[in-house]
């Protein structure tokens, strides 16, 4: 099990509100047998349009993401944050986001944050003015920062503390408690037996 405390590195701004799981992965990227290679295809049908953030060269490496509202909605796929995670995203930091997505977000270690409309407005701004500039994370306490500014971000209780202790990562736990697993099913059996 593997704690999350912090995500740092440069950000991505994508502007848009409403941005569906059908957009960040398109359903026929959905036929592979594992999820290698699926970041490349993150946004296909939006990058094909060209001037897509995540072909422009300044953004390349970003592993924040910040995004408007109601980020990941649409079809539940974990494909999407999958996705996502392949290409390099390892946060998300926006106004709102479905549920599912989140949940699926969080079952990969990918933490999802929110702020009011107008910090991210002003996280996007400034990271389009200054993309190489680094951006922390901090799961702890709630905050967003660069050496200069400091912003606070909520996230779900819930999913803050599975982040902190490492108990996100469910096959992690399995693992971790893999002789008690082992016992209790020992246990059953016997029990099973006798009745």
């Amino acid at each position: 099990m593997t704690p999350i405390w912090q995500i740092s590195g440069r950000a991505i701004p994508l502007v848009g509100n409403d941005i569906d799981t059908d957009r960040i992965i398109p359903a026929r990227f959905l036929r592979c047998v594992t999820f290698d290679g699926l970041g490349a295809h993150v946004f296909a049908d939006d990058r094909a349009q060209g001037n897509h953030p995540f072909d422009q060269p300044q953004y390349q490496g970003a592993a924040i993401l910040v995004v408007n509202a109601n980020f990941g909605c649409g079809s539940s796929r974990e494909h999407a944050p999958q996705a996502l995670r392949r290409w390099g995203i390892r946060a998300i930091v926006g106004e709102s986001f479905a549920e599912i997505f989140a949940g699926n977000c969080l079952a990969l270690g990918i933490p999802v944050a929110t702020a009011t409309p107008d910090v991210i407005r002003t996280l996007q701004a400034q990271i389009a003015a200054e993309p190489a500039q680094a951006f922390t994370l901090d799961i702890q306490t709630l905050t967003l920062a660069t050496d200069a500014q400091t912003w606070p971000v909520q996230m779900d209780l819930g999913a803050q503390r599975a982040l902190l202790q490492g108990t996100w990562d469910a096959c992690g736990q399995l693992l971790a408690n893999r002789e008690a697993i082992l016992a209790t099913a020992a246990r059953l059996d016997k029990v099973a037996k006798i009745a």
